[in-house]
């Protein structure tokens, strides 16, 4: 087996102060050295792998499946392959895994075995991201919409910012991009206490619910891990927060005081807010205030109450980070939105097709919301696919109630991800539909995506709308039943 005998820097961001100060660009860290991802194909790993690329890093790995996202890689540089076997190359200095990667999967003992310094994505994500001047934005729901959203109104504004976010951004032509400027935009998970890799300069905490409860024993200590993601901001720098969150009323009392808070919401109280609220062919336009001043009038692209909080989150980081104000509400409404987000597949026969991300019950009642203000269909048969059996588990009664603006809801089975036996043996998606026509709605359970597809070809009529909606893969039926509309029409 070769040595290694590099004779860099140590794999670390070294001399990146608190205050910010003597920052060492990762470049200089790690140009040249090779790094091999296990995982690579995830919407996270890639990329990270690509920002890796850019700082001329040299990157190997795997994946369980082939893909457009690891075609792509491969294109840039990389020499990602399929399959997980126990040959790493020898010149492989660290190894970044997945938050899938389980400790029996060959490449990581193979990489445990030679002594290799062992990356989770966030903690590489951290060593990167300090790095710069970051803004890393955290919530329960509204990270992936909010990130690209900020990314975007920092781009066109010529801040040439760094981003990473966990969807597409088509506007962007990716979920990363590496700028010359100093900014670095990162979307911040709370599961497994990701976050806590992050000292940003600017951050954001969007709203905190329960969630995650596979990991977090009750809400309590999910506020907790919040809280400390606040404290993780480097001196000097900003906390935005939303104002009118009440698990984030305890973090704003706890906050050292060398960290400036900057709130958002519909409350007057809060420095960013809104005002003068009026809906308008499907979405929302308001005036924009800041500590009382009228900063302009916008009317936003994305549909939906919950984005205007998103909004103004974006006009607060945007502000912090040194852009004009009335620049950001020129550029705002240009913003059309982020992949798998009340997205538009198609309009078939007068039936109008969407997909969504939403996979958790406030996130699910905000889209159905949405929806209905902006397209008014004659019925919305939402096809609901739950991610997690520890999810499903732990929110069931908020779930049966969260569907209340759909006509009818279609539940498959659900979605198998980091579950133990335990919670797959306690809850399933027949119980979720029990619950859900227990609470007065419609629903139905159907195994398959064929025969969902069938169900909705067979019931659906000129101006009712389907929306696919879920963290898995649920978004193939929307594509079997547009293929199948036209094939009808």
């Amino acid at each position: 087996m070769a040595r290694n005998t590099h004779t860099g820097p140590a794999l670390t961001v070294e001399g990146v102060s608190q205050d910010g100060a003597h920052k060492i660009h990762p470049a200089e860290v790690y140009a040249g050295r090779k790094f091999h991802f296990i995982g690579a194909g995830g919407i996270g790993m890639s990329g990270l792998a690509k920002l890796m690329l850019h700082n001329q890093s040299r990157i190997a790995g795997s994946d369980a499946m082939a893909g457009i996202t690891i075609e792509q890689l491969n294109s840039a540089g990389a020499k990602i392959r399929i399959g997980h076997t126990p040959n790493l190359d020898d010149d492989v200095e660290a190894v970044v895994i997945s938050a899938a990667v389980t400790e029996d999967n060959a490449e990581l003992q193979a990489a445990r075995a030679r002594g290799l310094k062992v990356y989770k994505y966030a903690q590489m994500l951290g060593e990167l991201f300090n790095g710069y001047d970051g803004i890393a934005i955290s919530g329960t729901h509204g990270k992936s919409t909010t990130s690209g959203w900020l990314a975007f109104v920092l781009r066109e504004a010529g801040l040439e910012p760094t981003f990473i976010v966990g969807a597409d951004i088509p506007q962007l032509g990716s979920n990363s991009g590496a700028g010359d400027g100093t900014w670095f935009v990162a979307e911040a998970c709370e599961y497994d206490r990701s976050f806590l890799c992050l000292s940003p300069r600017i951050g954001t905490i969007l709203n905190i619910e329960q969630d995650h409860l596979d990991y977090y024993k009750d809400e309590a200590e999910i506020v907790g891990a919040f809280a400390e993601f606040a404290k993780k901001i480097r001196p000097g720098g900003v906390l935005v927060a939303n104002g009118q969150d009440k698990n984030l009323a305890g973090v704003l009392k706890n906050l050292p005081e060398n960290i400036q808070v900057q709130t958002f919401g519909l409350d007057k109280k809060c420095v960013f807010y809104a005002d003068n609220i009026v809906l308008d062919k499907g979405c929302y336009g308001f005036d924009v205030y800041r500590s009382g001043e009228l900063l302009g009038r916008v009317r936003i692209s994305l549909a939906g109450v919950h984005n205007i909080y998103n909004a103004l989150a974006v006009i607060a980081m945007a502000s912090s980070a040194g852009v004009d104000a009335k620049r950001i509400l020129e550029i705002l409404p240009r913003f059309g939105g982020v992949d798998r987000r009340m997205m538009f597949k198609a309009e078939v026969g007068g039936v109008t097709v969407l997909d969504d991300y939403a996979h958790h019950p406030t996130e699910i009642r905000a889209s159905l919301a949405g929806i209905r203000e902006k397209y008014s269909p004659n019925r919305l048969f939402c096809v609901f696919q739950p991610h997690q059996y520890s999810r499903a588990r732990f929110l069931l009664d908020d779930f049966a109630e969260s569907f209340k603006l759909a006509d009818v809801t279609v539940v498959p089975d659900i979605y198998f991800v980091r579950d133990s036996q335990q919670n797959k043996e306690m809850v399933n998606a027949q119980k979720l539909v029990e619950r859900i026509r227990q609470s007065g709605s419609e629903a139905v359970f159907i195994d398959s995506f064929e025969l969902i597809r069938d169900y909705l070809l067979k019931n659906v009529k000129s101006g009712d709308l389907i929306v696919t909606m879920g963290a898995g893969d649920i978004w193939k039926v929307s594509d079997e039943c547009i293929q199948g509309l036209r094939a009808n029409s």
